[in-house]
This record gives C-alpha cells, sequence and structure tokens, in this order.
C-alpha cells in the first residue's frame, strides 16, 4: 500500500496550498494519519499529525501555520499550509503514524516550492 500526495505547487512567499492524500479506508479508520516533509540531504520530518479522533499535533516549525484535517466520509487526510516561507520548500508525504513512525512504504509526495 502506498499513499499518493497532491495538491503541491509554487508559491511565493506568505502564500498558502491545501494538500491532500487519499488513504486505504482500513487504515484511516484504525490509526492515527501525518504529513511528513523532506528537503534534499535531509531526513523525513513528520510535521502534523491528527488522531482519529480529530485530535492535531505540529512541529514546532509550523505551528500557527500549517493546519491537518481529515475528511472520515472520503478517507482523505488535507493539510492546509499558510504564510508559507522558502524553508517550507521540501517534497511532501502522507502516511499512517504510529508512535511517530511511518505506517506503510512511502507514495509519491508532492513538491512545495515556496520562492522568496
Amino acid at each position: 500500500v502506498q499513499l499518493q500526495a497532491s495538491g503541491g505547487g509554487l508559491v511565493q512567499t506568505g502564500g498558502s496550498l491545501r494538500l491532500s492524500c487519499v488513504a486505504p479506508i482500513d487504515m484511516f479508520n484504525i490509526i492515527d494519519m501525518g504529513w511528513w516533509r523532506q528537503t534534499p540531504g535531509d531526513r523525513r520530518e513528520l510535521v502534523a499529525r491528527i488522531t482519529r479522533g480529530g485530535d492535531t499535533d505540529y512541529a514546532d516549525s509550523v505551528k500557527g501555520r500549517f493546519t491537518i484535517s481529515r475528511d472520515n466520509a472520503k478517507n482523505t487526510v488535507n493539510l492546509h499550509i499558510s504564510n508559507l516561507k522558502p524553508e517550507d520548500t521540501a517534497v511532501y508525504y502522507c502516511n499512517g503514524v504510529i508512535a511517530g513512525r511511518p505506517f506503510v512504504s512511502w507514495g509519491q509526495g508532492t513538491l512545495v516550492t515556496v520562492s522568496s
């Protein structure tokens, strides 16, 4: 199973984007979901997580700017990213989250590029 993220693009500093990811229903209903990002040469970083009950937590670097949500009717997890900065430039991935680690192998991410 691999999850495919979508919604990335090129945006100016201060802009916003909405990323989306559809998960298999059996995964979506039993575990937390999260968004990671990775820049060249860096490790993949978990930036946002949402529990089955809708509780959320965020990496300090994105708090107040990123909002994770889930649409239970569509098995979709979204990430609204706003007030973007050049350092947010990365490939963004979604996955299930177990103890802070990815649940399945990585699918295709979506590239977010923030121009200064």
